[in-house]
């Protein structure tokens, strides 16, 4: 990366990836070194903020509906700190472009002549397919791989299409699904998905105390039972994560070209 492409008062979005720092991208980890003021969420990993270099860190985050900061706040305080002529990372957990609420930082400082760049992070999906040894697609079963928010305001239903989400041949990847997570499998079965579908439940993923559950769709409800209300919690539904056998390879078997 050019210095140039971090000039004062510039803003650059960042993905800061599922939690472990070893999966930052390698501009990312430039961007946090170079950055004067870091603004970040509530789920950025501790050993990704520590790669900022004598950086001011703002948390601006949220968990479990607890708000730090309002978004209008946040685009204030981003749009202060540019204006400062400081270099500024908005720091997101995850890909910013993936319910990162980026295009709204994104238009207000654009309004006001900011300018701002996005560099983008491992999604949590890709992680927990990752950490279960799953692929979020498979040839002839799973052509479809679709992201879902099951984020609704307090005693709101989930709006969703639920029609198109069951059909059998796609990969749900489902954020914030751990207090929907009944609902989204009553529902799911309601349109016509297998109550034997595989699911996977992906708890802090990446990081230390990461767990990952595994089930049938039917009984998606009580295998979140165990896990708090506070941890990140992401819902993988469909035929591509069903477990498979691991080769076990002996000491003595050679590999082949």
């Amino acid at each position: 990366m050019h210095p140039d492409d971090f000039a004062p008062g510039m803003v650059w979005l960042v993905g800061g990836g599922p939690g472990d720092p070893d999966l930052l991208t390698r501009k990312a980890e430039r961007l946090l070194r170079s950055a004067d003021i870091i603004f970040y969420d509530a789920l950025v990993g501790d050993g990704v903020l520590a790669l900022a270099d004598g950086a001011e860190l703002v948390c601006v985050g949220k968990r479990s509906g607890r708000h730090s900061k309002g978004q209008e706040q946040i685009n204030d305080l981003l749009l202060a700190a540019a204006l400062a002529g400081k270099k500024v990372v908005r720091l997101k957990g995850g890909d910013p472009s993936i319910f990162g609420r980026s295009q709204e930082e994104l238009d207000h400082l654009a309004a006001h002549g900011i300018t701002v760049r996005i560099c983008p992070g491992i999604t949590s999906a890709s992680a927990a397919a990752a950490s279960g040894l799953a692929s979020l697609t498979l040839r002839g079963l799973a052509r479809k791989l679709t992201f879902v928010t099951a984020h609704a305001r307090a005693g709101e239903e989930l709006s969703l299409d639920w029609d198109a989400l069951a059909e059998p041949d796609a990969t749900l990847a489902i954020y914030m699904g751990r207090s929907a997570a009944g609902q989204i499998a009553r529902a799911l079965i309601a349109a016509g998905r297998s109550a034997d579908t595989p699911v996977m439940v992906a708890v802090n993923v990446s990081r230390p105390d990461e767990r990952i559950l595994r089930g049938r769709l039917g009984a998606l409800g009580f295998l979140v039972r165990a896990i708090s209300e506070d941890a990140p919690t992401l819902l993988l539904i469909g035929e591509a994560v069903t477990p498979r056998p691991t080769p076990v390879v002996r000491a003595d078997q050679k590999t082949q070209c």
